[in-house]
């Protein structure tokens, strides 16, 4: 998975500042007339939060512009129904219900979790990890661990960056 997460979004627009500094920036509003009223490093701090959200986008020249896509590559990110039979019979609308109890099974929707939400090559940080394994479960913290555990992340040793093994 790829692009924003609708957790993202949702806290981005759940901020008061930040959701009156995307409606000013969609109804076309200069950056010198976003939040006006309050101190720059709120201000600075909101647009901030849109940016990371994928809600806003900054063009070469500065000028900040409402995605177009934000709300339609959401709803494409969005499950859709599959049969209850193979590994899908642990997962519930595109999320982990339970885990196998079986460690082969296990390690099976381990690495396709992991082809899901890492290309070869890419090295993420943390919270990049954390962000694209919500979309599967809200313990992410356990979902990564299975995920190193069984040997399919990996980690620098500094733990600042994690990648596909290879």
């Amino acid at each position: 998975m790829s692009g924003p997460h609708w957790r993202r979004v949702l806290a981005t627009l759940g901020n008061g500042d930040a959701r009156i500094a995307y409606a000013q920036i969609v109804l076309g509003a200069a950056p010198a007339n976003i939040l006006p009223e309050v101190k720059e490093q709120r201000r600075n701090r909101a647009i901030a939060g849109l940016l990371e959200a994928g809600l806003v986008d900054q063009s070469a020249s500065g000028e900040l512009v409402a995605s177009d896509s934000i709300f339609r590559d959401l709803l494409a990110q969005q499950p859709h129904r599959q049969p209850r039979m193979g590994l899908d019979r642990f997962m519930r609308l595109g999320r982990i219900e339970r885990y196998p109890a079986n460690v082969a099974e296990r390690r099976e929707l381990l690495a396709r979790i992991a082809g899901e939400v890492i290309a070869p090559g890419e090295k993420l940080s943390e919270r990049q990890v954390n962000e694209r394994l919500l979309s599967y479960t809200d313990d992410v913290v356990l979902l990564r661990r299975y995920l190193v555990d069984f040997g399919l992340l990996e980690r620098t040793p500094s733990g600042s960056s994690y990648s596909l093994v290879e």
